[in-house]
């Protein structure tokens, strides 16, 4: 039914991209949302795309459905979108979902001609129940190390590990783009992907994978702080705060000398008064 739907309104619209798979523009099928979170979707498109002015559009039929946001335009409200053109990807945010955020597309502005564009399904669910869903849709790994996503589900099929328009895990041990992936499914209703000897190449977007839904993750790859760069940071923090209360120890030991100076001074003062009185009514007897 739904792959009927698209073909029509592709076959329509004249959406004919190649390369990302069947279309230009690459993106989940369907993704699980609980009402009143918020989830980022990322759309990768070909390279000679790179330039165009991308949109998510809301509807269910390509024709018919209604431009959301923009990267043209400044990002407000409940959408937002970004487009990173070194990774030829752009990726929209729906804040705050609900019951009617169910039908979407990530599509690129074409100047002459039909945009091209694919659909994507938002599964909006009530109350703590989730059918597919992580902890945090952005996770960070060094160099060298690893990372662990952990994915939560309440449906059935087969657990996969795939990067965003490239290729997947679905065994408890592969490789993505030659790093190591491990998939272990031993908590109930949890399985845990961990990629191994991480390289600067693997950040990207990937997605869990269960049935028919997708959940996408970003993985960022950075360098590992080095122990001496650690060392000098702690060092020169520890100066900092050395610094800080140097500072202020002085300038609490300056008020105190000034209030008992001026309290000595006052003293002074109204002792001289007392013995300038009594002087004086000794002088007049």
């Amino acid at each position: 039914d739904m792959a009927l739907h698209l073909s029509i309104s592709l076959l329509l619209t004249g959406l004919t991209g190649q390369s990302l798979g069947v279309y230009s523009v690459t993106t989940v099928t369907r993704v699980s949302v609980k009402a009143g979170d918020s989830v980022s979707i990322p759309c990768l498109y070909h390279p000679k795309y790179t330039s165009h002015v991308k949109y998510l559009c809301q509807g269910y039929s390509f024709i018919s459905c209604s431009c959301a946001v923009k990267t043209n335009q400044q990002s407000s409200g409940r959408f937002l979108i970004s487009d990173d053109r070194e990774k030829k990807v752009f990726t929209v945010t729906i804040k705050d979902v609900r019951e009617g955020d169910t039908d979407f597309w990530c599509v690129v502005e074409i100047n002459e001609g039909s945009d091209d564009g694919t659909y994507f399904q938002v599964s909006v669910t009530r109350g703590k129940k989730r059918t597919l869903y992580v902890d945090h849709q952005e996770v960070t790994g060094f160099i060298g190390g690893q990372t662990t996503i952990k994915c939560y589900y309440q449906n059935s099929g087969q657990a996969k590990w795939c990067r965003v328009g490239g290729p997947c895990v679905t065994q408890s041990q592969g490789s993505i783009d030659g790093t190591t992936v491990f998939i272990n499914e031993t908590p109930p209703s949890v399985f845990t992907v961990t990629m191994s000897g991480l390289k600067m190449e693997d950040s990207g977007w990937y997605w869990c994978s269960r049935g028919d839904l997708q959940m996408p993750v970003q993985i960022i790859v950075r360098e590992k702080p080095s122990t001496s760069k650690f060392c000098l940071s702690v060092i020169t923090t520890i100066c900092l705060s050395g610094v800080v209360m140097t500072v202020i120890i002085s300038l609490s030991l300056f008020i105190v000398m000034v209030c008992l100076s001026s309290l000595i001074w006052f003293c002074i003062k109204r002792q001289s008064k007392s013995w300038l009185i009594t002087v004086k009514a000794n002088f007049i007897k």
